[in-house]
């Protein structure tokens, strides 16, 4: 566990906003050297607090518009069960996220695909093979009311 002061929480806010932002303008943003800041970045970044820099791409724009919540509950809950799902769901290149789930599903799947016809084959070809599956529900999303990307710190 790293201890983060003020600033280093000012920086991961900004950061997490405008991840391309140069040394040079967030060290005048946050007030402090470029040395200074530059150490700073590097610390978080080394103590894997910030994990990545990604550009969030407009689903539109690349013909992923169509958002599906797919909750799955497996035929048991032994590690080796859990194990080998969570190991194939990885495979998917159309799940964005998978999360073991407290509640009636096992594992809940965020999945996107270009229309309802993609994703049929998407559920045809990959999930309904995925190991240990005995049930699997699906939720479309009409539309996306806001995303946040950045955590609250």
């Amino acid at each position: 566990m790293i201890n983060l002061d003020a600033t280093d929480l000012r920086i991961l806010r900004i950061i997490q906003k405008r991840g391309r932002i140069s040394n040079s303008d967030l060290s005048m943003e946050i007030n402090l050297s470029a040395s200074a800041c530059h150490r700073r970045v590097s610390r978080l970044e080394s103590n894997k607090v910030v994990k990545n820099y990604v550009a969030l791409l407009d689903p539109i724009k690349v013909n992923l518009s169509t958002t599906v919540f797919v909750e799955i509950t497996l035929n048991g809950q032994a590690d080796e069960v859990l194990n080998k799902f969570e190991k194939e769901v990885k495979k998917i290149p159309n799940v964005l996220e998978c999360n073991l789930m407290a509640g009636s599903a096992d594992y809940l799947l965020k999945v996107v695909a270009t229309d309802t016809n993609d994703f049929a084959q998407l559920h045809r070809k990959f999930l309904a093979s995925l190991p240990g599956v005995a049930q699997i529900q699906s939720s479309f999303s009409l539309k996306n009311v806001f995303k946040e990307t950045g955590l609250p710190v």
